[in-house]
């Protein structure tokens, strides 16, 4: 009897033990960020540490609680983003307690030493943080060293080819592939229309005016970033063959010189203190009509041809690195032409877009003469 009993019990045990290790194996995850590296976790991360804390823009729009499965995350999304930080800290009052690992802008102000402390289960690094430009960068390395897995995902440097690999990593990594899929088909579907559409027109060249009014002017970018908005809104930057990177100055002359047909300014919260251009959320319409006033006014850009005959326009600048740069494009390839985007509204696409997002994305986000 004590036999067949401890003979059942051995069995019950094995098919527990079997039962748990297929449990184990069905909750293991893998994917493969833009660097085609292959990283494989033993169940969704519950502990990401985001190396720029910007990176949230994206966790926000395929988990409805970004900031509960956060252990650390860089300093620079405040000091950047105060205006999209202000909402995830409404809804999400635990952000104020996450600990910190310095300024994600660049590797110098980053704190490979404050991350590994915080025991996280997933790293996640942009291309230029990890040092990727050049090859794979050592703060892979030493993480992986140290036995912490390492995601490199970006929407800055290669927009357009790296949103959507960054957006199913992600959603893999965390165990929200329905919700990532469908931001993609979103995204995808969004950016199909407006290559269609753009598909004979002319090409009109186009400056954008990054950081409008708030430092010297001109900041803008080359290659990459906000000239790939550009280009997949039917537009030429003029910039490419003045600044030699991702980001660059030209002076108020070079840009005189080449008056562009378009001009489009870049502003956000950030720039209230220093009299540039405010939009972003939470920001009234008649604060970043009256700012945008100001802008057009400034010597030098009120004597652009695009400015006299209403060519000049402004657009949130935290477009920028985040998914969401498709609604800039479509709201750009609207502007750059008129009459083959007459029946699209990006307000709505914005709308449809916000459907996705942990905080609310209402505000100013774009502006016109």
């Amino acid at each position: 009897m004590s036999f067949a009993l401890s003979r059942r019990s051995l069995m019950l045990g094995a098919i527990a033990a079997s039962a748990l290790i297929h449990a184990a194996r069905a909750q293991a995850v893998t994917a493969s960020d833009v660097l085609g590296r292959t990283i494989t976790l033993k169940a969704p991360a519950k502990r990401i540490v985001l190396g720029q804390g910007r990176q949230i823009n994206a966790l926000g729009l395929i988990h409805p609680d970004p900031v509960s499965i956060l252990a650390g995350w860089g300093s620079d999304y405040r000091r950047q983003s105060p205006d999209t930080f202000a909402r995830y800290q409404a809804r999400f009052p635990a952000i104020e307690a996450l600990p910190l690992v310095g300024d994600g802008a660049t590797q110098g102000g980053f704190s490979f030493e404050q991350a590994i402390a915080l025991a996280p289960d997933l790293m996640v690094l942009s291309r230029s943080l990890a040092g990727t430009r050049r090859g794979p960068g050592d703060l892979v390395e030493r993480f992986e060293a140290a036995g912490i897995p390492v995601a490199v995902i970006d929407f800055f440097l290669d927009p357009l080819k790296d949103t959507v690999p960054s957006l199913r990593l992600l959603g893999t990594l965390i165990g929200q592939e329905k919700r990532s899929e469908q931001l993609i088909s979103f995204y995808q579907g969004r950016l199909r229309m407006i290559a269609e559409r753009i598909k004979g027109a002319p090409v009109p060249d186009v400056f954008i005016h990054a950081h409008a009014g708030g430092i010297e002017c001109c900041m803008s970018p080359g290659r990459g970033t906000l000239d790939d908005f550009i280009t997949a809104a039917g537009g030429r930057n003029i910039a490419t063959a003045l600044v030699p990177g991702a980001t660059g100055q030209i002076s108020l002359e070079q840009l005189l010189v080449s008056d562009p047909q378009f001009y489009v300014a870049t502003g956000g919260t950030h720039l209230a203190k220093q009299g540039g251009l405010v939009l972003g959320l939470g920001v009234d319409p008649a604060t970043a009509q009256e700012s945008f006033r100001r802008l057009l006014a400034s010597p030098g850009i009120a004597t652009l041809k695009a400015v006299s005959e209403r060519r000049a326009y402004g657009l949130w600048h935290l477009f920028n690195d985040t998914p969401l740069h498709v609604v800039a494009i479509e709201r750009l390839a609207k502007w750059l032409h008129p009459a083959r985007f007459a029946d699209i509204d990006p307000a709505a696409t914005m709308a449809e877009a916000a459907a996705f997002s942990a905080i609310p994305l209402d505000g100013t986000l774009w502006i016109e003469p």
